[in-house]
């Protein structure tokens, strides 16, 4: 389990050294309709509304799991208990990714439970039975065991294993001088991701609404069987500890405001006080699910939301602090609904005449 468990802007290409970008320190210009420029001294979400359509990137279905809670009651709505997390890329995690992905497809979790709720910590989901041999659920074939080494990678663009599906070159580290960082020597995103870089490696970082794999103690890594997320200050002491496999992006609220567990670390002492998951789906099986967006990271938009982050300048403030931690920049996500499919069209008869038919039937 896991407790037992605005100097410029820089980008990093993906194995180049760090360079100045030429749009540091973008001219700030009033918020308004998206693609405008925002006022000098215009909010963090002043900045995000302005963004372009085009700044904004679209998850794929494919990285992205909804699971559902039970309802409270009987009239509660169920999309109301609803938590989306997206999946964490290469060369990130990939196994417990993997694993994750199986586990889903098979609904391995479905009538499970959060088990624990640790105030200013992480709400857990799993199986509550998972240490009784006679009583836990089994698990699906195939699920592959990782070393601690894959708590790590490479630099971004060392895909290893999994080159054939690491982001595009053109993928940069995007960090900033004023991003301090007391736990790894350069801290900033890649692909919408926070992630750390010592060295030659990199790895994922814990802030709010972080997915990592729950375990017991080392060697075990964990399977992703059993999950947590964030619910409290970010945990930077887990990173490279524990795999970090995806996010929460919306419902992080369902999580984070369920009852505390007054059992050791949080678990729950009672099982009538657990929260049961009525399912747990890849994203494909989900009707009417919206189309989730975070804004790039490599975009002049969130260059100015970062330097905004780091340096509050909107009338609330009085004085700017000069510096942001890396978890203080959360990545601005959106939704917006799938599109509309066409109406299925009517036969036309066979004799109809031309000006009858529509013009893609004529």
């Amino acid at each position: 389990m896991l407790a037992r468990l605005f100097t410029p802007l820089l980008f990093l290409a993906l194995s180049p050294p760090l360079t100045a970008h030429p749009e540091a320190r973008p001219e700030l210009g009033a918020a308004g309709k998206p693609g405008q420029a925002p006022s000098a001294k215009a909010s963090p979400p002043a900045i995000v509304a302005a963004a372009a359509d085009g700044e904004w990137v679209t998850i794929p279905s494919a990285d992205l799991l909804v699971m559902d809670l039970y309802p409270r009651d009987t009239a509660e709505e169920l999309e109301g208990r609803r938590v989306v997390i997206q999946l964490i890329g290469p060369p990130w995690s990939q196994g417990w990714v993997n694993n994750i992905r199986r586990l889903a497809a098979a609904r391995w979790w479905d009538g499970l439970a959060v088990v624990r709720v640790q105030d200013n910590y992480v709400a857990q989901w799993g199986d509550p039975y998972a240490e009784n041999p006679a009583l836990a659920r089994p698990l699906p074939s195939g699920l592959q065991k990782m070393p601690a080494a894959d708590y790590v990678a490479g630099k971004p663009g060392g895909c290893g294993n999994f080159a054939e599906v690491c982001p595009d070159p053109d993928v940069r580290f995007v960090t900033d001088p004023e991003i301090r960082d007391s736990y790894a020597d350069h801290v900033g995103f890649v692909a919408g991701w926070p992630v750390a870089l010592k060295g030659s490696l990199s790895w994922p970082v814990h802030c709010y609404a972080t997915v990592g794999v729950g375990r017991d103690l080392a060697p075990d890594t964990g399977s992703g069987a059993e999950l947590y997320a964030v619910i409290g200050q970010a945990p930077r002491q887990l990173d490279r500890n524990i795999a970090v496999v995806g996010r929460v992006i919306k419902g992080i609220e369902n999580l984070s405001a369920l009852p505390r567990g007054t059992g050791e670390l949080g678990f729950y002492a009672s099982p009538e006080k657990r929260t049961p998951i009525l399912s747990v789906r890849p994203a494909s099986e989900v009707p009417d699910l919206p189309r989730y967006q975070y804004l790039s990271t490599s975009s002049t938009s969130f260059a100015r939301y970062l330097r905004a982050r780091a340096n509050r300048e909107d009338e609330f403030y009085v004085q700017p602090a000069g510096g942001v931690d890396i978890c203080n920049v959360p990545v601005p996500m959106r939704h917006i609904p799938e599109p509309a499919m066409p109406a299925e069209q009517e036969a036309v008869p066979e004799d109809a005449s031309p000006a009858e038919k529509p013009p893609e039937a004529r």
